[in-house]
């Protein structure tokens, strides 16, 4: 029988079996019963007390919520999240192929961080690439954080230390001279696409929807107020750009300024809205058909870049260039058009070269004091001495024409509030 009226939060009751049952009354008046029965009753009387302090405390969160399936709360938040529709074609891909499969038919609840580290093994065991695997433990990251805001949840069980993190494959910055060859291989049309893309690093989505008015030589500048996105079914759509932060005025290096001249009499209208980049016939420009019309690979061979440089590898030589140029990195961020410090970060490797000249000069300045100071060579000693100096000037000389050469961009892991 129910022992009721002996309690001052909740209700107890041994049942048939012998096992004891407990219960509340939550905060909008409904009946609350304890997932599982209890072996003694002083165990029911400990989950009732842990309720109450709940409810006192203002942490009471109402089971019932929780136990929404993942696929179908997943699919809500996807269709309801303010991004722009290829975000929104990409975050559904993941959650296609590497959350619904393995967590869809769990409720909220259910999904504890020991699940969430057995997933993210299983994704790893399955082949799928390191970057996919942390591109899908950041949404489903995401969609839990939401789950806790909405009560649904007490707390978000993706607390594996790292696993947000992608480590990407290195990728090649080009060099001015391998720039220029890239752009003397293209069709003349397309010969400033290639050097806009090195030299401001601008995406391109941004390019691609520059119009005529977007464009001040007088400054020199562009403004980049939008982007064209490219989905699945290769169709283009226009918005903003991908945060805030890419709505920018981007300058422009003046020896650039005669190519934009050039190009803007010859391959653009004289309509202000006029796109800046065209195909021959005058359509907006999409990815592939314009790597097919460009023939983009044997250019790439051509430049003497290495056999899978991409038109996004463009960019990185841009920001490259422009960390070696002294930007600092809130500079860094405004030109590319980040609102987070991550990916300006992992440029800032280019200091590197700066300390390298330092340490150049440096050298230079010993081996001037040394050879003022020591004199010139007398005897077998002084001889010796001397020999000794050429040589170890020589070493000086092959230490500073090897640490010339530019480094190479060091793969950096991206993390951060942003979830690609």
């Amino acid at each position: 029988m129910a022992r009721q009226g002996r309690r001052r939060f909740g209700w107890v009751r041994k049942l048939p079996s012998g096992r004891f049952q407990a219960s509340y009354l939550g905060d909008d008046g409904q009946r609350r019963y304890a997932p599982d029965t209890f072996e003694r009753e002083g165990e029911a009387s400990d989950w009732l007390t842990l309720r109450e302090s709940e409810i006192l405390r203002g942490e009471w969160i109402d089971p019932l919520l929780g136990q929404v399936k993942f696929s179908e709360y997943a699919s809500r938040w996807i269709a309801e999240r303010e991004v722009s529709e290829r975000t929104r074609e990409i975050y559904r891909s993941l959650f296609r192929l590497h959350l619904e499969p393995f967590l869809g038919q769990r409720a909220l609840t259910e999904i504890s961080t020991e699940v969430v580290r057995s997933w993210r093994a299983e994704l790893r065991d399955a082949g799928r690439s390191e970057i996919r695997v942390a591109k899908s433990y950041r949404l489903l990251r995401a969609i839990m954080n939401t789950a806790v805001d909405d009560g649904r949840i007490k707390r978000n069980p993706c607390r594996i230390k790292s696993a947000d993190k992608e480590y990407s494959p290195e990728r090649p910055v080009a060099s001015i001279p391998q720039v220029y060859a890239l752009a003397d291989n293209m069709p003349e049309r397309f010969r400033l696409l290639i050097l806009a893309a090195a030299f401001t690093g601008l995406r391109w989505g941004e390019l691609i929807a520059l119009r005529r008015s977007d464009v001040d030589l007088s400054a020199p500048s562009i403004r980049v107020p939008r982007k064209l996105a490219q989905l699945d079914s290769g169709q283009l759509v226009p918005g903003p750009t991908k945060s805030a932060a890419g709505f920018r005025t981007v300058a422009l290096p003046p020896i650039l300024v005669p190519e934009f001249e050039r190009h803007l009499v010859t391959y653009v209208a004289s309509s202000s809205e006029a796109l800046l980049f065209t195909g021959e016939k005058g359509a907006t420009l999409r990815r592939g058909n314009w790597h097919r019309s460009a023939n983009w690979a044997a250019a790439v061979r051509k430049a003497g870049l290495p056999d899978g440089f991409r038109f996004h590898d463009l960019r990185h030589t841009g920001n490259h260039l422009a960390a070696l140029s002294g930007a600092t990195t809130r500079e860094l961020m405004n030109r590319m058009g980040h609102a987070s410090m991550r990916a300006a970060l992992i440029y800032q490797h280019a200091t590197n070269e700066r300390d390298r000249e330092i340490a150049r000069r440096l050298s230079a300045a010993i081996g001037e004091q040394h050879t003022a100071t020591s004199g010139p060579a007398t005897g077998p000693d002084e001889a010796k001495a001397s020999s000794t100096g050429q040589k170890a000037r020589r070493a000086n000389r092959t230490w500073i024409a090897r640490t010339s050469q530019t480094p190479q961009r060091r793969s950096k892991p991206r993390s951060g509030p942003d979830l690609f």
